[in-house]
């Protein structure tokens, strides 16, 4: 039997449902849903990002994809003291998919953050395997 997980995305998203503009709303935790897969389709602003974090548990595994229309720096990441490690760190990037294998309960981190002049739209997908 598969467990899912549904994440809430990043601040765009809860801009939106708080009605505050996305660099007000900060991070968004996990938010652990009935559905199994969560999809949204939000606009990362120019400078800024979209972050969703949550603790996550060996062994989980996190399938992930997206889509953006311009290209974003990604990265899903978690700390350790005043170590970042990047499980995924890619740069200027449109797409991506991949699966996050936890090997060790944190905090981890997707987020993708918009260097360009004009705001991005992304669409993103993750699943709990």
């Amino acid at each position: 039997m598969h467990t899912r997980l549904i994440l809430s995305i990043g601040a765009a998203v809860a801009a939106l449902v708080c009605g505050r503009p996305a660099h007000a709303a900060g991070v968004v935790p996990i938010d652990w849903g009935t559905t199994g897969v969560f999809e949204r389709t939000v606009s990362v602003e120019p400078g800024r990002f979209v972050e969703v974090c949550g603790t996550l548990t060996a062994p989980m595994v996190v399938a992930w994809r997206f889509e953006a229309d311009t290209e974003l720096d990604f990265n899903v990441h978690y700390h350790e003291g005043q170590k970042v490690s990047y499980p995924e760190n890619r740069k200027a990037v449109r797409d991506g998919s991949g699966s996050l294998v936890v090997g060790t309960s944190q905090d981890y981190c997707w987020m993708w953050t918009n260097p360009s002049a004009r705001a991005s739209r992304l669409q993103l997908t993750l699943e709990l395997r």
